[in-house]
């Protein structure tokens, strides 16, 4: 089996604000001396992650992550009958088993019952957390050490075999991701506008008051958006320690969203979905390198070719690929790839491809 893989992925959006800054405006980025939209690889993986694909692909393989815990196992214990004074204590307990909690002492807001920092629950990690509330909720006897002990190393958490995880106060637990996923730019010079937007009232008939009931502003973008994924697949199939099977099921479902799931930001304001135009998948153990070189002078389509900015992407990351394979030898063992400009592959054979 090849151990890495490599997509390279082009997708083009209409106006959207798929990824949002502090300032609610879409995120960019300079380069070659000239401004990108960008969406961040923390906002693509959250959406894929809790896709609907995922959801039904891999029922029962996808983790939890909260700092909500310790709430969950309060009220779970409520609910089969333990005291209010036990079910805090012990829930306090089974929750500082995955980090520091926020509080020491009750609050209202229960931040004695939340960890500091987010957990990505495994599902055997949840598993163990529901039966040891079941076991000890109709008592008076507190978990001992033994019962405490619920952190799992092996585990079927597609997600966390994916991306990782980082516990701070059990670093023995810690998972390296397996996917790395840079952040997606556009291939060309891009700004962000301001699409200025007024609300009517729609039982104000206008006598006495004829002006907008709301006015505001809202940033947004648009462009065909390059994205890189190097994908370790040994290190994938060791994080679900060892299933072949799961570790195919998860690839397949894993690119299903790739070219299909597009980050929540603003949708119902944009509807700004689409899925991928261009898909390229190289196979290999030689080193991973992105391409996104190719873009380091904004594309620009010569439309006297009847160019449009996808297909000139499409071209200078071909091109790109030929010369790195020229100066440093073939990078990837084989490649498979799917054009929809030109009508060419299919997205289930490179599904087929990563996985095998």
């Amino acid at each position: 089996m090849s151990r890495f893989v490599q997509l390279h992925v082009l997708t083009s959006y209409p106006p959207s604000n798929l990824n949002r800054d502090d300032t609610g405006r879409p995120k960019t980025a300079v380069i070659g001396d000239c401004t990108r939209l960008r969406v961040s690889s923390q906002s693509l993986k959250r959406a894929w992650r809790t896709s609907e694909i995922f959801e039904t692909a891999l029922k029962g393989n996808i983790g939890t992550r909260t700092k909500e815990m310790g709430i969950h196992i309060y009220q779970s214990l409520m609910k089969q009958g333990a005291s209010e004074k036990n079910a805090r204590e012990w829930a306090k307990l089974i929750a500082s088993q995955f980090g520091k909690l926020k509080s020491e002492k009750k609050t209202e807001n229960n931040e004695d019952l939340e960890v500091e920092q987010l957990v990505h629950f495994n599902p055997e990690e949840e598993k163990a957390i529901s039966q040891l509330v079941s076991r000890i909720a109709p008592s008076s006897s507190a978990p001992s050490e033994e019962d405490l002990k619920l952190l799992r190393k092996q585990h079927t958490a597609v997600d966390i075999a994916m991306f990782g995880r980082m516990l701070a106060s059990s670093p023995a637990f810690n998972a390296e991701a397996a996917i790395q996923v840079a952040h997606a730019i556009t291939v060309h010079k891009a700004a962000v506008e301001d699409d200025y937007f007024t609300a009517v009232d729609d039982l104000n008939a206008g006598e006495t008051d004829s002006g907008a009931a709301h006015i505001g502003e809202l940033g947004f973008g648009a462009g065909v958006f390059y994205l890189y994924i190097c994908i370790d697949r040994e290190l994938l199939l060791k994080n679900l320690g060892g299933d072949a099977a799961l570790t195919k099921k998860a690839l397949h479902a894993f690119l299903q969203a790739v070219a299909k799931v597009s980050p929540t930001g603003k949708q119902n304001s944009f509807a700004s979905r689409a899925y991928a135009g261009f898909m390229l998948a190289e196979k290999g153990d030689q080193q991973p390198r992105s391409l996104a070189q190719a873009f380091l002078k904004p594309v620009k389509p010569n439309a006297d070719r009847g160019e449009d900015t996808m297909t000139r992407a499409i071209k200078e990351l071909t091109t790109r690929r030929e010369h790195f394979n020229k100066v440093y030898g073939d990078c990837a063992d084989s490649f498979a790839q799917f054009d929809v400009e030109a009508g060419e592959g299919s997205l289930s054979e490179i599904a087929e491809f990563v996985a095998s």
